[in-house]
């Protein structure tokens, strides 16, 4: 029998040699995945043997991520804010700079309690951990998007989270009424010039969610057009944007008359969400 200690010895030489990047980190989240264990109860498990059935599912799932499919399509669960979300290619992985964002507009003044609207949600996490963290002073809770296929995913985390959510099909803002007090917003931001410099795991991702035109920042445009009337009185909206895009969306956010715009930095120092608000 395969002990779980020489499991992950060998899966992290298979993964390091196929250019996986933490090729142990990888290993031990299958495997951890596989055993329905905490990563870190592993080492306390090193002698024990794994069951042949278990081996095998281990192996598929070892050689779709040498094939470079993100590893939270294969556990499909993504630990986000406190929370276990459903994952798949239905939308795009979050990430830990959306984490930010969700702490960023915690620490925010707007009109509570907020009808929010999670533009481009995805499979909701941005709207769900908001309204999670708010409690009662959320009083709505609107996800939107353009693929069918995310707002299904969103429907699917709304009832594993508990969160009672509005779910709306919509090109940017359109189909959607009245005004918000908080728009949270991850819109495609990629620049179609960058699609040849990404990471192999990004091709598994849905592109619709990815670019946006050869600057990255059509969607953004628009956006930004219409989103003021979409905004009550001392209501914020609230993005995340390139790492070169900070700058240029905070002007194009004060140049429809919204005030008190300002871009936020990550924790590595990037300008990478724009803030403002409606007088």
């Amino acid at each position: 029998m395969t002990t779980i200690l020489e499991a992950l010895e060998k899966g992290t030489q298979y993964l390091g040699d196929r250019g996986i990047e933490s090729p142990r980190l990888n290993m031990e989240l299958l495997i951890s995945h596989l055993l329905g264990c905490q990563r870190m109860d592993l080492y306390l498990r090193f002698d024990e043997a794994i069951q042949e059935s278990d081996l095998s599912l281990l192996r598929k799932n070892l050689k779709k991520r040498s094939e470079h499919t993100p590893i939270q399509y294969i556990t499909n669960e993504t630990y986000f804010c406190g929370h276990y979300f459903k994952t798949d290619e239905r939308a795009l992985i979050p990430r830990p700079e959306t984490e930010e964002l969700v702490e960023l507009i915690l620490q925010q003044d707007f009109p509570k309690p907020a009808r929010i609207l999670d533009l481009g949600c995805g499979s909701g996490v941005l709207g769900i951990s908001l309204a999670k963290a708010l409690g009662e002073h959320c009083r709505e809770l609107v996800l939107a998007d353009l693929s069918p296929q995310a707002l299904e995913l969103a429907r699917e985390n709304t009832k594993l989270l508990a969160t009672e959510a509005s779910l709306t099909q919509t090109d940017l803002l359109s189909n959607l009424t009245g005004t918000f007090d908080l728009i949270a917003a991850n819109l495609p931001y990629i620049a179609e010039n960058d699609r040849d410099q990404l990471a192999p795991e990004l091709n598994h991702e849905p592109q619709i969610a990815l670019f946006s035109g050869t600057d990255g920042l059509d969607c953004l445009r628009l956006f930004t057009e219409k989103c003021s009337q979409f905004l009550s009185p001392g209501g914020l909206v609230a993005l995340e944007v390139g790492y070169n895009q900070g700058e240029k969306v905070q002007n194009l956010l004060a140049h429809q008359g919204l005030t008190d715009c300002t871009t936020a930095s990550d924790l590595n120092g990037i300008a990478r969400f724009p803030l403002a608000r409606k007088i």
